[in-house]
């Protein structure tokens, strides 16, 4: 059967041009990489020996392949542990302490990452306990600024960025009590940026930046405290590319990548370039590095958690990479593309492409729409907007 909308790929094509898109591009070779950090990272999540982590699961939800199936019944184990009093059957794992920011934080990123129900009165109460914790943060840090949160500027900004993902406000002062850490260089210990914490603040910035409910003499601060993000975590890139250290490169690729720099830019690449490195040469093992580390590579960030549309998300046949190549693709002469395509904050396509070296953005659209297992469609002119300038730009 031939879709008759395939008869007119130049005017698809057009109306797609209207569209937001935005690419990530995978260099030959290195999508087989990825694609088994994330079969591990599955393996990972179906140990029921270990104690689920949110940040796993935020790292399946964010990444472009899925095993649906799986990533449910991991949100299910994440309930059962930060929510025993609503799970189905009680847990066989021993009793845990009530979670601090940092792990409250991250299960409510899980929720939303899982796009569950939140107006619920158990979930009401999630988001109020992490509010109520934000506060005693606040309160130990004191007026003048002298002080330090219970736990630790990292949490503090992990609290900030989940409640602005859900959409939730945060007291003002919480805030402003980040910014003036960030202002006066409470990140750094023995004169070294904390890169880690000052990129998770940065993320929690760019969130807060797109929130309309705050004053704007504090969007103004937000603004200017991203801004410096950025030209700190720049500044701590290190000759062979890294940003700080090898471990907390990965969360600060999401920042970057959070505030718009592309892989033509040569700051940002040369940390892509060495993260893929580094990964094959098996540096990395602790799995909450890894778990920030997978998002990284597909050019995302927990600041995607908020605009995530599950009911566009189907089953990926994540590879058995241990299986020969199929004939006809040398990864020598094609590039793997991750392309995402928006109006606005809908979803309207994401997927993996394999291109052949040299393919212009159009080329990509058009291997979009001729997709077999999930092709992308036309959207209507006046649902569009912005995009042009991406037509004639070529992929490696």
């Amino acid at each position: 059967m031939v879709f008759p909308w395939l008869r007119l790929p130049f005017l698809f094509l057009f109306h797609l041009l209207f569209a937001s898109a935005q690419l990530c591009e995978i260099p030959a070779g290195a999508l087989e990489l990825i694609q088994t950090l994330n079969s591990e990272l599955l393996k990972v999540a179906g140990d029921g020996s270990q104690e689920p982590n949110p940040s796993l699961y935020l790292a399946l939800r964010l990444s472009s392949q899925h095993n649906l199936e799986k990533e449910r019944e991991y949100l299910n184990r994440l309930t059962d542990v930060f929510q025993p009093q609503s799970s189905r059957m009680p847990s066989e794992l021993s009793p845990r302490k009530k979670p601090g920011t940092g792990e409250l934080a991250l299960y409510l990123l899980a929720l939303r990452a899982g796009c569950q129900n939140m107006d619920t009165p158990e979930r009401n109460r999630i988001v109020t306990r992490l509010k109520l914790l934000l506060n005693k943060e606040m309160k130990q840090i004191g007026h003048k600024e002298k002080g330090h949160p219970i736990t630790n500027y990292y949490q503090y900004s992990l609290g900030i960025l989940a409640l602005c993902i859900h959409n939730k406000r945060t007291d003002p002062e919480v805030i402003r009590k980040l910014l003036l850490a960030e202002h006066n260089g409470s990140f750094y210990h023995h004169q070294t940026l904390s890169v880690d914490t000052e990129a998770m603040a940065g993320l929690a910035f760019v969130c807060l930046e797109q929130s309309p409910t705050y004053p704007h003499n504090l969007q103004v601060g937000v603004r200017r405290a991203r801004k410096r993000a950025k030209a700190k975590i720049l500044e701590a890139r290190t000759p062979d590319g890294v940003y700080g250290n090898i471990y907390s490169s990965p969360l600060a690729v999401q920042f970057l990548s959070a505030v718009g720099m592309r892989q033509n830019q040569q700051e940002f690449s040369s940390g892509m370039v060495a993260l893929r490195h580094r990964l094959e040469q098996g540096d990395f093992q602790n799995n909450l590095i890894r778990s920030q580390l997978l998002p990284a590579l597909y050019c995302k960030s927990y600041v995607d958690i908020a605009s995530m549309a599950c009911q566009t998300q189907t089953d990926s046949s994540i590879p058995d990479l241990s299986l020969p190549k199929p004939p006809g693709i040398d990864p020598t002469w094609n590039n793997s593309i991750r392309l995402e395509v928006r109006n606005a904050s809908q979803l309207l396509y994401q997927n993996v492409l394999v291109v052949p070296r040299g393919s212009t953005l159009l080329d990509v659209l058009e291997a979009a729409a001729q997709d077999v297992l999930q092709p992308l469609r036309s959207v209507p002119c006046s649902q569009a907007s912005g995009g042009q300038g991406e037509r004639g730009k070529r992929m490696g």
